[in-house]
């Protein structure tokens, strides 16, 4: 008689799971269905088509393919029209197959977008396990709530872009290499297939390599009985089988593409000197692979211009990140996140998890501010996820008021996050005003990447038919595609500037000279998505 019992009292924690991945696919599949490509999207879709169609390597060579690959299961199942041979560069590749070859972008990007949505939500699982292993099955539930209604992860997991799978992936690595510690012979393969779907995915996740090798050497150490030198050289072994496995991973992902690795670049590529171009030369990785980060090096050699709260600036500020996800993450979700690394710091019984939870993400963020390009928090969207089972974590200290005030806590995250949307890109928290407010502190994919011109062109036809409109947009999209009859203000002398004026938030926040000028002398009317303002002339 006691089974049932016990299964009564279970049956509501698969409900749970299934309820908070429910709304996250939810969120994720309309915010895909109703946005327009966002400013980096048409170029890994029109990357992968290549992939698939002609087996080639030339275009996105900064990013290695086994993220296109996945988005490119998608584009196989819409199957868009490609012109053979096509010798544009990378932006015009994802224009011309979206606007130019009689394809369908909203179909097109939809599909595109499925795959890494599929991912986004089996991440999910990967943090509810993480968290169960570590806090049991409360702060499973608590750690999985925090990830489904975080708007930075809803936002950039429903778009055909790397951040997610990339950070997804290091997070699974780090998840098997804690299970390695009991079951290293299943895990560790594992955990260095995943890492090196990371590699494959990202260079930004390079830099947490040496971390998760460690790692891996640390569970052997733990799994392992006998004496030191034993358990020395176990640990030794464990980790190099990772490395081995991870470099073998990201071979696969370009022998996918083409396996004869022809490659000529379609793009400069920059010499790299001193100690980066060593670390380039040292790496057992394909030469596209190294190409790829003598050009990611040259980006960040680039003097990229910045905005935040209110300043527009050129260069990188080291804080930017912190200040960002202070803007942009949900103020309960910020006390959660702290509260679960001090206890899994703090407490005894969690200690061993502190550099499996917290070493990884530390570093990525460390090497995210040292960077040049102060884009967004989706830098850092590896974040969300980590903090996320460290938040669970915090259910193991004994105390009689923690659930109540934890379960308050994700509350005031889920009410957060739904009131924003289907606006997730430009969210920001009650503290610094709304999604509303965003453009008035930060810019580019933390407000307006592109992503409403649909919307635009909806509201356009709804309220202000047949008047003259002027656009100064910020994406990949083609206004004219979507019926939009818009010329640029900046062609003109400002007095001819009569009507209707739209504005991308991430070119008002950037604004000097003539655009400058327009909008000072403009009256703003009504926004659009929060991304995009109408004012009139």
């Amino acid at each position: 008689m006691r089974r049932p019992a016990t299964a009564g009292r279970r049956w509501p924690v698969p409900l749970l799971v299934v309820l908070l991945l429910g709304q996250m696919a939810v969120a994720t599949v309309t915010g895909a269905a109703r946005q327009t490509p966002t400013i980096d999207e048409p170029v890994y879709v029109g990357t992968a088509a290549v992939h698939l169609k002609e087996h080639s390597l030339r275009y996105n060579p900064e990013h290695p393919p086994l993220g296109k690959l996945v988005i490119g299961i998608g584009v196989a199942v819409a199957d868009p029209r490609l012109e053979a041979g096509f010798d544009g560069d990378q932006g015009e590749l994802g224009r011309r197959l979206l606007y130019g070859a009689g394809n369908d972008p909203w179909r097109v990007m939809l599909w595109a977008r499925l795959p890494v949505i599929t991912l986004t939500l089996l991440f999910g699982l990967v943090v509810f396990a993480f968290a169960r292993d570590l806090a049991g099955t409360a702060g499973a539930l608590a750690a999985l709530a925090l990830y489904c209604f975080s708007p930075d992860v809803i936002a950039h997991g429903s778009l055909a872009t790397l951040d997610v799978p990339a950070a997804g992936f290091v997070l699974t690595s780090v998840w098997l290499l804690w299970r390695a510690r009991r079951r290293p012979r299943l895990h560790l393969p594992l955990a260095g297939a995943a890492l090196g779907a990371a590699l494959a995915t990202r260079m930004s996740t390079l830099p947490v390599l040496p971390v998760l090798l460690v790692t891996a050497g640390v569970s052997v150490w733990c799994a392992t009985t006998g004496g030191r030198r034993r358990r020395l050289a176990r640990s030794v072994v464990g980790a190099g089988a990772v490395a081995v496995i991870a470099v073998a991973v990201v071979w696969a992902a370009y022998l996918a593409v083409d396996p004869r690795l022809r490659w000529t670049p379609q793009q400069h590529v920059p010499v790299v000197h001193g100690l980066r171009g060593l670390l380039v030369e040292l790496l057992p990785f394909p030469e596209p692979y190294r190409d790829g980060m003598r050009i990611q090096f040259g980006f960040e050699n680039h003097p990229w211009e910045g905005f935040l709260f209110g300043r527009r600036y050129t260069g990188s500020l080291w804080y930017y990140l912190p200040a960002a996800l202070l803007v942009k993450t949900p103020l309960g979700m910020l006390v959660l996140w702290a509260a679960g690394a001090v206890a899994v710091v703090a407490v005894r019984r969690l200690r061993p998890a502190a550099s499996y939870v917290l070493a990884a993400p530390a570093v990525l963020l460390a090497a995210a501010m040292h960077g040049s390009r102060d884009f967004g928090t989706r830098y850092a969207v590896f974040l969300p996820m980590f903090l996320a089972v460290a938040a669970g974590c915090v259910l193991v200290v004994r105390r009689r008021w923690l659930p109540v005030a934890t379960a308050v806590l994700v509350a005031f995250v889920a009410v957060s996050s739904l009131r924003t949307y289907p606006f997730y890109l430009p969210y920001s928290n009650e503290a610094f005003g709304g999604p509303a407010k965003t453009r008035l502190r930060l810019h580019d994919s933390n407000v307006d990447w592109g992503q409403d011109l649909g919307r635009l062109a909806d509201r356009l036809r709804e309220r202000y038919r047949g008047e003259r409109v002027w656009l100064v947009y910020k994406g990949s999209g083609v206004p004219s595609f979507y019926g939009i009859d818009a010329a640029d203000p900046r062609r003109v002398p400002p007095g001819e500037v009569r009507g209707v004026l739209a504005v991308s938030d991430s070119a008002a926040a950037k604004a000097t000279g003539r655009l400058a000028e327009l909008i000072d002398g403009s009256r703003p009317v009504e926004d659009v998505g929060h991304s995009i303002t109408i004012y009139r002339r």
